[in-house]
């Protein structure tokens, strides 16, 4: 770098001045700031230093030269953070190559000039000073530092210790007041130290605490792990554990506790004590076993309830080899009765009294009573021989239950049906067990009640089975799996079809085509039997009405279609037909409703005016299944009927040749006595040319059965067979 011109003898420029000092300022600040630590930017520190390279100006050319000044200006460097030991050389060697080059010549107000070599020394002896007043700064910065840390120190050690003292006044504070119990003990289980809780919940001795050993305190209902963790913990295998843990207490009593024990190590690592923490839980593990109890017997009789039951039976399902259960399903006979006409206080009175004697019953071990709800009882027997104890059970509960029970001055005999399900444990489930002993049960109570019955597997599946049609019955109504085959009626005096019968189907999907016996009852059980009756009869009318359309030179004149005794009390039945006739434009005539005998035995005027309503429109009322309702032949005369089938169980005798003579004379008398009120007859079940001929002699009028043709579709309803089906 050049040095800047000078003219010797003139009066030196103050902006030229100004400039050339800042051009120092920045060869300086680029020289130290790499080494510097501040936050400023290069660009800060410049301006930072430009007042001290003022006073290094100045100092240069005072008279005397100002040696303080400069001691100042290393001073400042060392405030500024440049005290990096790189700092100050670099500032020395930026002071002697520039200072002079810079701020050298003439003082700034041009009263004097220095020669070179003047100039020389007195930066010389400035540099002497800057680096003299750099030293002291950082020398007295260091003292000041040390002592800063010493202090420091000093006051983190008071902190220290009082922070000590304060954690042990705490701990002592948590120790003595805390609402669990604290103990602590030494690896060898002697008691060093509990605080009142702890002494409290042992009954309030202290010296019945302490010095005791933890192995004292072992307890019969103690978890098999409990005293292994706890070996565990005392050798430093483990940091902590918690169980559930029962004490004794000097006075004999049961302390219940959530125990946590902690294992305590010293400075270095190694076990040293054991910290136990204790809640007492005495009192909140009465209460659940308490709400236990409520929750798994029943509050009316205190037997078991469903719940411990199912917990009884779950357990004696799951046992070994060689175990097997017995089963009894109880239901009370007619106990609904006595709740109507008593009240159900006085039916709560009659059960408490069946369960103490069901109780009674049930004493030997491995037996045990419960009550489901209602008046259904279960009893449980398990052991090796419960094929035999189970049927001796049963019959010891209806032994108890034949004596009369007292119940408001009254005396009452309560009846019971048993369901029995006996066998091997861990080859059904608990669901399974009680479906075969309810099933199992109704079929006692089927069988006239006050029995007991075994378990049929066969019998449980039909049960099954019917149970899964009945609830598949009102989906598959939906979904059109029903449909109609016609069997025809044959006029008995020509051979001619002279009607068919509508005969429903089920297309079900697992099971096939099944015919009515499968689902009629469980429709009618149901209540189904209302909309699938009102879609049997739209169908048939339909097809009829398409027959005559078809066949107006001989096709079916009448349709017969079935109605159940619900269908009869339905009180839309009147309307319902009418409107399936007016849609299709079927005569009246051309329907015929069969009625069972057994439905119109003693009814009513109520329950026959629909029925006579129907009549007076022109539509025929068959009393189908006659013979088998023990009715009164007096009532024929009464009830809005046109038509009698005769039960096939009169016509079996004629099958062969010859005839039954007594069958013979049955049918003659029906078949007279009908057509004296003016009812025609029609024969069921016919199933023989021989037996047809016999019905034709004695004057019936039409019939229908396999000898003429199995029920069909449609098309097929012309197509007579004429072949003998026995």
């Amino acid at each position: 770098m050049t040095a800047p011109a000078q003219e010797s003898g003139s009066e030196a420029d103050p902006d030229d001045l100004e400039d050339r000092l800042r051009r120092f300022a920045t060869i300086w600040s680029r020289a130290i700031f790499p080494v510097t630590a501040t936050s400023l930017t290069r660009p800060e520190f410049e301006q930072h230093l430009l007042p001290l390279a003022r006073k290094l100006r100045e100092s240069l050319h005072a008279h005397p030269l100002d040696a303080p000044a400069a001691h100042r200006v290393g001073g400042a460097l060392v405030a500024a953070h440049c005290t990096d030991p790189d700092a100050l050389s670099r500032t020395l060697g930026v002071v002697d190559s520039y200072l002079v080059l810079y701020c050298g010549g003439c003082d700034p107000a041009g009263e004097s000039e220095q020669t070179a070599e003047e100039s020389r020394a007195r930066c010389a002896r400035l540099q002497h000073a800057l680096a003299a007043g750099f030293a002291q700064a950082l020398r007295e910065r260091t003292l000041s530092e040390q002592e800063a840390i010493a202090r420091s120190a000093m006051r983190a050690r008071s902190d220290a210790v009082q922070a000590l003292h304060a954690t042990e006044a705490r701990f002592r504070a948590v120790f003595e007041g805390a609402a669990i119990g604290i103990g602590i003990a030494d690896l060898d289980g002697n008691v060093l130290e509990v605080n009142e809780t702890l002494t409290k919940m042992f009954g309030g001795l202290e010296h019945h605490v302490r010095g005791r050993k933890v192995t004292d305190w072992a307890h019969p209902e103690d978890r098999p792990h409990v005293w292994q963790l706890y070996g565990e913990l005392v050798r430093g295998e483990r940091e902590d554990f918690r169980v559930e843990k029962p004490f004794y207490r000097n006075d004999g009593t049961v302390l219940w506790t959530n125990l946590t024990l902690s294992l305590l190590r010293d400075a270095d690592g190694k076990p040293e004590y054991q910290l136990a923490l204790m809640e007492d839980t005495t009192e909140r593990r009465l209460l659940n076993l308490r709400l236990r109890y409520e929750a798994t017997h029943d509050a009316l009789t205190g037997l078991p309830n469903r719940t411990l039951f199912f917990e009884r039976l779950e357990k004696a399902l799951s046992a070994g080899d060689g175990a097997r259960f017995g089963l009894c399903y109880l239901d009370l006979d007619g106990f609904k009765a006595i709740n109507d006409s008593l009240g159900h206080a006085a039916g709560d009175r009659l059960l408490v009294e069946v369960a103490d004697r069901l109780q009674s019953c049930a004493t030997a071990p491995g037996e045990m009573v419960a009550r489901l709800g209602g008046d259904e009882f279960v009893a449980l027997t398990t052991g090796p021989d419960t094929q035999r104890e189970v049927d001796n059970l049963a019959g010891r509960i209806l032994g108890a239950l034949a004596s009369p029970i007292p119940v408001d001055g009254r005396e009452f005999t309560v009846r019971g049906s048993i369901g029995i399900v006996e066998g091997p444990a861990g080859e059904r489930t608990t669901a399974e067990v009680l479906r075969s002993a309810d099933i199992t049960m109704y079929r006692a109570k089927a069988a006239g009640g006050n029995r007991f019955e075994l378990a049929d597997p066969e019998a449980d599946a039909r049960a099954i089975t019917r149970h899964g049609l009945t609830n598949a019955l009102p989906a598959a109504l939906e979904r059109g799996e029903f449909f109609i085959e016609y069997q025809p009626l044959v006029h008995m005096g020509d051979g001619s079809v002279h009607g068919a019968e509508a005969l429903v189907r089920w297309c079900h999907p697992q099971h096939g085509v099944l015919g009515p016996d499968h689902f009629i009852p469980l429709a009618e059980h149901t209540g189904l039997i209302v909309p699938l009756g009102r879609w049997v009869l739209q169908e048939a009318v339909r097809q009829a009405r398409f027959w005559q359309e078809r066949h107006s030179d001989g096709g079916p004149l009448r349709i017969n279609v079935n109605l159940s005794p619900a269908q009869l009390h339905h009180p839309g039945l009147v309307a319902e037909t009418v409107d399936v006739l007016e849609r299709s434009g079927l005569e009246p005539g051309a329907l015929c409703l069969e009625v069972t005998e057994s439905a119109l035995i003693g009814a009513n005027e109520d329950l026959l005016k629909p029925l006579r309503q129907l009549a007076e429109m022109g539509v025929d009322i068959a009393l189908d299944d006659f013979g088998t309702g023990y009715s009164n032949l007096a009532n024929l005369r009464r009830l809005p009927v046109s038509v009698l089938k005769l039960d096939r169980s009169f016509t079996q005798g004629m099958q062969r040749h010859p005839a039954d003579p007594v069958d013979l004379k049955i049918v003659e008398g029906i078949v007279s006595l009908a057509h004296s009120l003016k009812l025609a007859v029609t024969v069921e079940g016919v199933e023989t040319g021989a037996q047809a001929e016999q019905l034709r002699m004695l004057g019936c009028d039409t019939a229908q059965g396999w000898y003429y043709a199995r029920p069909g579709a449609p098309d097929r309803i012309h197509s007579l067979v004429l072949s003998d089906a026995v």
